[in-house]
């Protein structure tokens, strides 16, 4: 079916910078720079923008090539098969999923540092945190709020991630600059913690924390721009956002001394009443928090519901996940099926935070590998394709996706510093790859069907 061509060169941009700034960076700043050190941390998210600059730059090429919804799995499809489709598709899926479901989380963990005393109701403890009904009920009707906004047009959860965006950015400037001013490279000190294994911490995080660009190609239809547009506004989106990051580590990093880090719960609002001397500003930037956390739950029940739903076109999955509504054409299904499920997520309290982070970004990594030998593979079976955005004339950009991401994700596993959390994070990595074996044994008869004749097209 048809979908409506409404997003501009502004929405597209916003869409896909504010989904990647979103949250995190209030969240956790702190906790890479008390992990890795000032500069261990820096160093940390310099290696992460290159891995998500080349990946970027393959995204960017097939994006402007193939400029339809579902294009992590659409890439992954023609450039190497359907099997190697799902697997990328699906694992894009949950790290989309794992993102709405971490600001289902984040939301009321930030609530909590405005009022500190909110929290009512006990229900019972989660690795040794005390879960409470007041606090999941802010994260579930934050989950709410989102999913229904999305669920009316892709135009109106584009303005409003414009204007969040945008909000997100001024409060971002201006902690990175009242740092530039106010910080103390004294209290930049220890400029690394933990040597090389304190780097590798962090920087397993920065992939999840970098998804986001993604998104623009699981919109691609839904787009009012030339082709050649969408491979540009990826590679500037990126290119914001790593500039966006390694400014607040550093900013953290300078305005923050050691004691404040390590006893505070949200140090980069701390880092923001130090600069300007007032708690005010901590409140303005926990509201920019805000603004962040939603951007990211827009972005990702986006990106999510899309992929979802071209799945389901291509068979896949079950055609539940494929209807669309009748006037908006958006994947209404798909929508509803992620918001209900982040809104289950803060009743397994704050601790799902780092979970949902290195289990998504384990899963990200693997779309991330496939579509950057689809990308190679492409250049090579398919050398006339048309290529409105091109990524230079050699391969070194494919290549170096590839190697950089075997490299993150052997990060992952056990014996490494940032090995997934045994049991949590790989129940929720390994569970989502039954649920999907699961839908590929029900769609056996179809999926199998669809798979040969995509392989005897190739061969006419």
């Amino acid at each position: 079916m048809n979908k409506n061509k409404v997003l501009s060169r502004f929405d597209v941009l916003f869409l896909s910078f504010g989904a990647m700034i979103g949250w995190g960076w209030v969240v956790l700043s702190g906790n890479w720079v008390h992990t890795a050190g000032s500069v261990g941390a820096t160093i940390a998210f310099i290696v992460g923008g290159i891995l998500v600059s080349f990946v970027g730059l393959a995204y960017a090429e097939l994006s402007s090539a193939m400029p339809t919804n579902g294009g992590t799995m659409i890439f992954a499809e023609r450039g190497i098969g359907r099997k190697s489709a799902f697997i990328a598709a699906w694992g894009l899926a949950l790290c989309y999923i794992s993102v709405v479901a971490f600001e289902a989380v984040a939301l009321p963990t930030v609530v909590e540092y405005l009022f500190p005393n909110y929290k009512v109701g006990y229900m019972y403890t989660i690795n040794d945190y005390d879960v409470y009904l007041s606090w999941v009920l802010v994260g579930v009707a934050g989950a709410l709020f989102v999913t229904i906004f999305n669920f009316f047009g892709v135009k109106s959860a584009a303005f409003l991630q414009m204007v969040l965006t945008i909000v997100i950015a001024l409060i971002g400037v201006m902690l990175i600059a009242g740092a530039g001013v106010t910080g103390s490279l004294a209290d930049a000190e220890p400029l690394f913690v933990g040597g090389v294994s304190g780097i590798i911490v962090v920087l397993v995080m920065t992939p999840f924390m970098f998804v986001g660009f993604d998104v623009i190609p699981q919109t691609a239809e839904e787009m009012n721009i030339p082709p050649k547009s969408i491979g540009r506004l990826l590679i500037m989106s990126v290119a914001f956002a790593v500039i966006f990051y390694i400014g607040v580590v550093i900013a953290v990093g300078i305005a923050v001394d050691k004691t404040t880090l390590s006893t505070s719960v949200l140090p980069t609002a701390d880092a923001m009443a130090i600069i300007y001397g007032s708690d005010h500003f901590a409140t303005i930037l926990i509201l920019g928090g805000i603004a962040g956390i939603l951007t990211s739950w827009n972005a990702f029940i986006i990106g999510g519901s899309r992929i979802l739903c071209s799945m389901a076109e291509k068979e896949m999955i079950p055609a539940w996940f494929g209807r669309l509504h009748p006037k908006n054409k958006t994947p209404t299904n798909a929508i509803l099926f992620i918001g209900g499920l982040s809104m289950l997520a803060p009743l397994l309290g704050r601790p799902m935070l780092v979970w949902l982070v290195d289990a998504g970004g384990l899963a990200v990594l693997f779309a991330y590998l496939i579509v950057s030998i689809a990308f190679l593979q492409l250049r090579k079976n398919e050398p006339d394709m048309l290529r409105p955005f091109k990524a230079g004339n050699s391969n070194i950009v494919g290549w170096l996706a590839v190697l950089l991401s075997i490299g993150f994700i052997i990060l992952f596993f056990p014996g490494m510093p940032a090995a997934l959390i045994w049991p949590y994070e790989w129940v929720i990595f390994a569970g989502w790859w039954v649920i999907g074996g699961l839908l590929i044994y029900l769609k056996r008869e179809t999926y199998m069907k669809s798979s040969k004749d995509i392989s005897s097209s190739k061969t006419m």
